[in-house]
């Protein structure tokens, strides 16, 4: 069974055993956490399309480790000016591992 839903204002496609990073939660390593804005299901030939949520679609998951992504470097330049601005960003993320498809 797959399931596309929606966390931290991205949309994931999932099947149960994925591992997938998702914007960063609430939640410490070891925790489970429910997903119930289900977009979509998908079980074999069988598909729900929600509008805008399928009812009673939920995604389960365990969460495995809290991280931040690589690093971005943002410069600003200026032409004939002798003026640059660096800057740096990491984007703080959560590990998930799909236990559970129901809907």
């Amino acid at each position: 069974m797959q399931a596309v839903f929606i966390t931290g204002g991205k949309q994931y496609r999932v099947s149960e055993g994925d591992k997938i990073k998702v914007e960063s939660l609430n939640a410490s390593p070891g925790d489970s956490v429910d997903f119930d804005q289900v977009l979509m299901l998908v079980d074999g030939a069988d598909s729900k399309v929600g509008e805008p949520v399928v009812e009673g679609g939920k995604v389960s998951a365990k969460v495995l480790s809290n991280g931040r992504g690589r690093k971005v470097e943002i410069i600003k330049f200026r032409r004939r000016k002798q003026h640059m601005k660096r800057q740096g960003h990491r984007q703080n993320y959560t590990e998930l591992e799909i236990t559970g498809i129901t809907g």
